[in-house]
Order: C-alpha cells, then sequence, then structure tokens
C-alpha cells in the first residue's frame, strides 16, 4: 500500500491568490505553506493538505494526490461558508503551530503528522507515524488515516446501529444497507449487519467528535486491530473530515448538526401516535383491502377512546406494476379501493390530522398510468447499463418536479399529505423485494449513500410546498444529514424477544448520531407477538420519539385490541400518558432544533465521564428529566436499572435514590420504570383524542425540587413554518430548592406568539405537607390548597410574572 508524506484536506481553488507563501526543506522534499483567511495549505511534491478553520472549534482538513478536487456537495452538508477566525502561528524547526482560543493544531515536521490539542494543550486526536512520511495514504481508490487511540478512551455514534453502543474495540463498515441472505433470521434479521441509516461521525470520550465527509462506503477500526491505534478509510473519493471540540456531547451534537443541518420542528400532531395499515390484506392478501377498512380501522382507535393522528396506508394501496412488481410505484390504485378521494375525506371527518401513503423509488407501469415509460421517455429515471432505468432520478430537480407533478401530486390532489419513502437502500444494490440492483458502476459506489437523501427530502419539500405546513416525510434508510427531512423508522425487525433490545440500540446510536427524531414498528413488524412481548414494547414506543404502530401479519396486526383486554387497556393508559406528554415533548423538540441534541438521548450524552453508562442499552432519557427503562425480559417481574449521578424519584411509587448506582426495581406488566430526575421541570396537559381536539389553556408543571433548576417552555402555532422567523414564545421556569424553601419563578413570555395558555397548575412534588406559601410576596391560605400523596398544587396566571415561594 503506496504511503503519503501529507495529511489534512481538500479543495485547491485555482483562482486562490498565493500570499504568506514560504517554502521549506523537509529532509528529500519541500514543503509550501499558503495562508488566506482562514484557509491554510501546505504543499509538496506528491500531496496538498489544505486546513480550513471553520470556527475556533472545527478545522476542516482535507487531502488531495492529484491536485484536483471535486466540488462541495449539496446533500450531506449545508454550511460551507464561515466567518474569519483569529487565530495565531508560531513556528520552530520541528513544527508549526496555528491555534484559536479553543484548539491548536500541530504540525510535526519531519516525519510529517497532524496532533490537535485543546487550548490548554491536552491532546485530542494526534496521527500515528506508521512510516517516516506518515499515516494518511491513498491505495487503489482507498483513502485512509490512522491515529494513537488514548488508554481511557472510548467512541459513540455511526448512525443507526443495533449491535453494540461503545465502539471502542470494534471494527464496522458503514454502507447503507440492511442484511442480505436466507433464513431471515442470519440474513435479513442480522443486528450486526443492520446499516438502514449510517452516519460517518463519532464523538470521542476526550472530548472531540470526527465527521468523515465522504460518500463512499467507510471502514471504521476503532481499536480492535491495535491497543495503541484506531483508523478509518473510504473506498474512494477524497479524504474530507472535521474535526470537532466540546469538548462535552452535547456541543459536539450541536457542532456537528450545525454543519449537516438542524432537524426541522415536525407539525405538533406528530408527537402524536401514528398508525401504519396494509388495509385489510399484507402480501398476498391484497384481494382483500379496501377503502373500508381503513375507514373503520380509524373508526376503532375513536370508539375506544384511544387517541390517535396519524395515519398512512402501506403498500398494498397500489397496484403492483407489470415491470417491478411490489418493489415499484405505478401511482394507481388497487380496484379494491373504490373511491379514494371519499377515504380520505372520510379520514379527516374522523378528525385525523394527517393521511400519507408508502411508495418505493421506482418508477412502474400500471394500467392507466404507464408512468415508467414516459419517464424513461423524458429522462426523468436514473440510467442504467442495460436499459433506460427505473430509478426516479432525485439528484436532479427536473425529475423530481415531474416525479411530483405527475405521480405524486395526484394522491396528494385526493388527500395525501405525506409518504413513507421506503427502500432508499435499493439504489445500486438488491432490493428486498426484486432481484434487481439498479444502477451500477463506479460513481455509485457514493451515490448509494447519498439516495436516501435525496429521495427523502424531494417529498419532505414538496407536500411542505403544498400542505403549507411544516413537512413530515417517514423514511427508512438516511445517512450524514438525514436528520433534516426528518423522522426515519428502524426497520422491518420480528416480533421476537431477541430483536426488541437490538431496536432500542438503534433508537440510541441514531440519536448519538444527529438524528432526534426516530421511530420503530412498536410490537415488532413481522410475526404475531408475544402479548407480554407486546406490551413491554409498546409501552417503549409510547415514550420514543415519535410513537409509530405498524405490522404485517395478516390479519391480525398489530392493533392493540387484537392482542387482548389487558393489552388494549395497558396501551391505552400509556397512549393518553404520550398526550398528556405533548407540551414536553414538544420543548424537547424544540431543543433538538436549536441545539441537536435528540429527544431519546443515550445515558453516555450527559455522562461521558461515568464508564457505567458506556455500554447501557436498555434505558435513555427522554428529554432532559425522564429516565425510561423498557422491559426486555419476558417473565421478569423486576429489573435493574443504573441511576447516573444525581437526584431520582420513582414515578410510580416517589420513592427517592441518589444516583451513581444500580438498584432493583419492581416492574409489573403494567409499569415500565421511569424515574424523573430531581430539579425537573414537566410540562403536562389534559389528555385528547388528536392534537387540536380542544384548545388548551392550562399547562400543568410538574416540579420535582432539587437544588437549582431551570426549563424553557416553549410555543408556537404547531403547523406552519412561522418559527422559523420568530413567531413563537418561550417562557423561563425557575426553581431553586434549599433545606428551608422552595422558590419558583416563572417568567413572562418572550417572542411574538400568543399562547392560548392562560394558567398553570404548579404540581409540586414535596415529600411533606410546607408550612406556609407566598406568591408574589403575598401570603396564601394553605387550607385553600390541594395536598395530597405528596404532591401540591397551586393555579397561577400565565399572563404575569409568578414568583412563589413554599417554606417547608
Amino acid at each position: 500500500m503506496k504511503t503519503y508524506k501529507y495529511i489534512i484536506l481538500f479543495i485547491l481553488i485555482s483562482s486562490l491568490q498565493l500570499y504568506g507563501q514560504e517554502i521549506k526543506t523537509m529532509g528529500n522534499y519541500e514543503m509550501v505553506v499558503i495562508e488566506k483567511e482562514n484557509i491554510i495549505q501546505i504543499k509538496s511534491t506528491s500531496s496538498l493538505l489544505q486546513i480550513e478553520l471553520c470556527t475556533p472549534s472545527i478545522i476542516r482538513l482535507r487531502t488531495s494526490w492529484n491536485g484536483k478536487f471535486e466540488e462541495n456537495e449539496p446533500w450531506m452538508v449545508t454550511k460551507y461558508t464561515w466567518p474569519n477566525v483569529a487565530y495565531s502561528k508560531k513556528e520552530t524547526v520541528n513544527e508549526i503551530r496555528f491555534s484559536t482560543d479553543k484548539i491548536q493544531l500541530k504540525i510535526n515536521k519531519n516525519p510529517f503528522s497532524i496532533a490537535i490539542y485543546d487550548y490548554n494543550g491536552n491532546a485530542l486526536l494526534q496521527e500515528k507515524n506508521t512510516t517516516k512520511t506518515g499515516s494518511t495514504y491513498e491505495s487503489n481508490k482507498e483513502i485512509g488515516t490512522t491515529f494513537n487511540l488514548q488508554p481511557d478512551e472510548h467512541f459513540f455514534g455511526f448512525g443507526e446501529r443495533m449491535d453494540f453502543l461503545d465502539r471502542r474495540g470494534k471494527k464496522l463498515r458503514l454502507n447503507v444497507g440492511r442484511g442480505q441472505g436466507l433464513p431471515h433470521i442470519i440474513g435479513a434479521y442480522n443486528p450486526l449487519e443492520a446499516n438502514y441509516s449510517p452516519v460517518p461521525f463519532f464523538m470521542s470520550t476526550a472530548g472531540y467528535g470526527v465527521f468523515l465527509h465522504n460518500a463512499h462506503p467507510t471502514n471504521w477500526d476503532m481499536g480492535h486491530s491495535s491497543n495503541d491505534t484506531f483508523s478509518f478509510n473510504a473506498e474512494g473519493g477524497e479524504l474530507d473530515y472535521y474535526v470537532m471540540y466540546g469538548p462535552d456531547f452535547s456541543t459536539l451534537l450541536d457542532t456537528y448538526t450545525n454543519i449537516t443541518g438542524k432537524s426541522p420542528l415536525l407539525p405538533k400532531f406528530a408527537l402524536g401516535l401514528h398508525v401504519g395499515t396494509y388495509s385489510g390484506g399484507t402480501w398476498g392478501h391484497e384481494a382483500e383491502t379496501s377503502t373500508q377498512y381503513v375507514i373503520d380501522l380509524a373508526k376503532k382507535f375513536r370508539s375506544l377512546g384511544i387517541p390517535l393522528d396519524v395515519l398512512h396506508l402501506d403498500s398494498t394501496w397500489r397496484f403492483f406494476g407489470e415491470n417491478g412488481g411490489k418493489g415499484a410505484t405505478t401511482f394507481e390504485w388497487r380496484e379494491t379501493f373504490k373511491n379514494p378521494k371519499a377515504m380520505f375525506d372520510s379520514l379527516y371527518a374522523l378528525n385525523l390530522n394527517a393521511v400519507g401513503l408508502h411508495l418505493r423509488p421506482r418508477f412502474d407501469n400500471g394500467k392507466t398510468y404507464r408512468l415508467l415509460d414516459k419517464a424513461q421517455k423524458g429522462g426523468y429515471v436514473y440510467p442504467e447499463e442495460n436499459g433506460e432505468g427505473e430509478f426516479v432520478n432525485f439528484f436532479d430537480k427536473k425529475s423530481v418536479d415531474w416525479w411530483w407533478k405527475e405521480g405524486v401530486k395526484n394522491v396528494a390532489d385526493q388527500g395525501a399529505m405525506f409518504l413513507k419513502t421506503d427502500e432508499g437502500s435499493a439504489f445500486g444494490h438488491k432490493a428486498n423485494e426484486s432481484d434487481k440492483v439498479g444502477p451500477q458502476g463506479e460513481e455509485i459506489k457514493s451515490l448509494h449513500n447519498l439516495f436516501p437523501l435525496a429521495y427523502a427530502k424531494a417529498p419532505f419539500e414538496k407536500f411542505q410546498e403544498y400542505n403549507n405546513i411544516r413537512g413530515m416525510n417517514h423514511t427508512r434508510e438516511g445517512y450524514a444529514g438525514i436528520q433534516r427531512y426528518p423522522f426515519i423508522f428502524a426497520g422491518d425487525w420480528p416480533s421476537e424477544w431477541q430483536y426488541f433490545e437490538p431496536v432500542i440500540k438503534a433508537g440510541l446510536n441514531i440519536g448519538l448520531s444527529g438524528v432526534g427524531n426516530w421511530a420503530h414498528c412498536m410490537g415488532g413488524f413481522e410475526h404475531v407477538a408475544d402479548p407480554e412481548l407486546y406490551i413491554r414494547w409498546t409501552q417503549f414506543g409510547l415514550l420514543s420519539p415519535i410513537a409509530h404502530l405498524f405490522g404485517m401479519e395478516h390479519p391480525n396486526y398489530k392493533e392493540p385490541w387484537n392482542y387482548g383486554e389487558e393489552a388494549t387497556r395497558i396501551f391505552k393508559f400509556y397512549d393518553e400518558f404520550r398526550y398528556q406528554l405533548i407540551p414536553y415533548l414538544y420543548c424537547t423538540a424544540y431543543q433538538n432544533y436549536n441545539t441537536g441534541k435528540p429527544l431519546m438521548r443515550a445515558l453516555v450524552i450527559d455522562n461521558q465521564d461515568d464508564a457505567n453508562t458506556y455500554e447501557i442499552t436498555d434505558q435513555y432519557l427522554l428529554g432532559e428529566s425522564m429516565l425510561v427503562c423498557p422491559v426486555v425480559d419476558k417473565g421478569a417481574k423486576t429489573r435493574v436499572v443504573y441511576l447516573p449521578e444525581g437526584e431520582w424519584i420513582n414515578y410510580w411509587t416517589k420513592e427517592v435514590f441518589q444516583g451513581k448506582q444500580h438498584i432493583s426495581v419492581l416492574c409489573p406488566l403494567d409499569q415500565i420504570p421511569i424515574f424523573i430526575k430531581g430539579g425537573a421541570i414537566i410540562p403536562m396537559q389534559e389528555s385528547q383524542n388528536y392534537i387540536g381536539e380542544k384548545e388548551i389553556t392550562n399547562i400543568d408543571l410538574h416540579l420535582y425540587p432539587k437544588g437549582k433548576s431551570s426549563f424553557t417552555l416553549y410555543a408556537d402555532d404547531g403547523k406552519s413554518l412561522n418559527y422559523t422567523s420568530g413567531d413563537f414564545a418561550t417562557t423561563i421556569i425557575e426553581t431553586e430548592e434549599s433545606e428551608e424553601s422552595v422558590h419558583i419563578k416563572i417568567q413572562q413570555p418572550k417572542g411574538y406568539y400568543l399562547s392560548s395558555i392562560i394558567t398553570y397548575t404548579l404540581v409540586v412534588h414535596l415529600p411533606k405537607k410546607p408550612s406556609s406559601i407566598a406568591i408574589n410576596n403575598k401570603s396564601i391560605d394553605i387550607s385553600q390548597l390541594n395536598y395530597t400523596n405528596g404532591v401540591l398544587q397551586i393555579a397561577v396566571s400565565a399572563h404575569t410574572v409568578q414568583d412563589v415561594k413554599i417554606v417547608k
């Protein structure tokens, strides 16, 4: 393998004016150093390294060996223009050092290598000098580099993986797809191979993150082959990676999503229950589908009082075409759907907020539309070597416009409001539903991973414009940047205990990779579930970022009444609990939009110095303050829970525990263990059958006083894009607890949006009844307040500053 003398990044702009240039001898070759604004270039006879100081804490490193550089791509990265960064330069005989007020970049001259330190000189990332000429290489189109591995360093991220959380000592390959082969249990249902949404980004407990900006398949050895080094390579393209300094994971997630884009806010109703349906007939039973089945399904949710907001019709709504079968889309309704528009009208009359349709990315000919013929004739499909192609060319705007006008808009005009974009992994690879592999060739190696982004972007933006509300595309595959389009689900995992915890891992890993909105088929997708598994899985699903109920087994499917009265009762309880939590979930979604911090958070995000959290794959924080602990073992009556640092209150029993310890807790079938962090402020509301059923005028603020804490209550209209231009309001709520008292302060709302909230009910969790209470310095008669079972309730106005002092 040929090794080269230089590292760093790419992009040499031919029109770049050179100044600050100096030539120095380094062994038997010359080094040219060029500085212009934020860009520093180091050139030798064999390579070009470009350093771009994006911010004081972000460095982009690009290396080229041929002097030619690709244009900046538009799919993964959304921000390429950065303001000037102040930095200093210091050079000695042996090194050049560039420093911002956050990090230092040191370039060793001989042997050539790069090292990055924090401002205090603590090592972050150091290239391993595997030869006299450095560690970065290009060989047979593969590019890569090797770094020193710190003794206590651990790695997190890499996208939606179902195998491990902590990546130290592991190897992995990132390329969009799923396991292949039969039987499924060791083929397509292999958690080790599941790769629906890989993300070439990781965070290190040493305080830095790396984003490899390359869409080719990548390989990562994170200390598997050596205890002293880790490495990564790409099977093509250029060596282009960002190094970012945190040092905490929250800052790194914010930084990574500043580069690849923040997740937008979903419509508020998208935080309600989503249900998918095969309309009465899954594959092989298509003749049993009907519009009436879909309407009756929605009616049953309403009649049972089980809250529901979103419905999608999966594969069998459409006529399977003559060329691609199940793996392509004709945009023609199956003949069993007699009047689709009337069906949509009936569903919206039942107050569903959105109804969508499943599709796949290849055109097909139906009985009437003949879309494949037209698309091939017009050049709207991606060309294939031995034919005219079938995949919509989602990389091309004209093709997307034609796809929308000739296909999607027809069903949008009938009432569809979003799409479930499936099989994004089939571009250039074997599709699950056919033996076709799509376009082939050298360029497809990188486009394969970008295709899911382009595929999800098209309907997200088109429906957003058409509906004049926030977009809500639902997709399975992704890559770096998929958080923008805006939520994914974990794929088709069977209803078996062995797949339950791996699905939780998928949610934890994708959250560690910049994707905040994530769903899964609660209860499992294929096979009839064990009723106990169904209950345990749906408890988790209803406390996931997006609550999605969907399965394919015929004729039972995954509706709760198919699993008995107990399952229905428990499902309804947790669904109503979710709807009560809508304000908390919505405020957490606003945090995600602002900071990139996910709704479902692996414990390590806020506890990266606590090694106990590194392999906890069956617990997570929902937002800032709710520790959710799914029960993943059949027949379990208890489970062990790890409580991170802090004080934690058992939601069900009110018992108080100190953190940094493992405890064993009871978990009867109707209870998923939940712990509330001391200091928590959790806004809740009354449950509704659907979001918008009634105007919410009161918010219950559940307060668990401990030390100092604060929470930002966010409000907007819940649907429009006006929030992006400042039409929202925030209210800061603060609590301070001491030995003598609890002090609560609710500030006035700030912002342009006028909320419907008139009152707050302070629901203060206290171990004993207080001795006195004053609101805005006015004493209140305690006997007039409700204090029951350790909970004090106080009603206050939402329109003025509220200052509440509770004396213990």
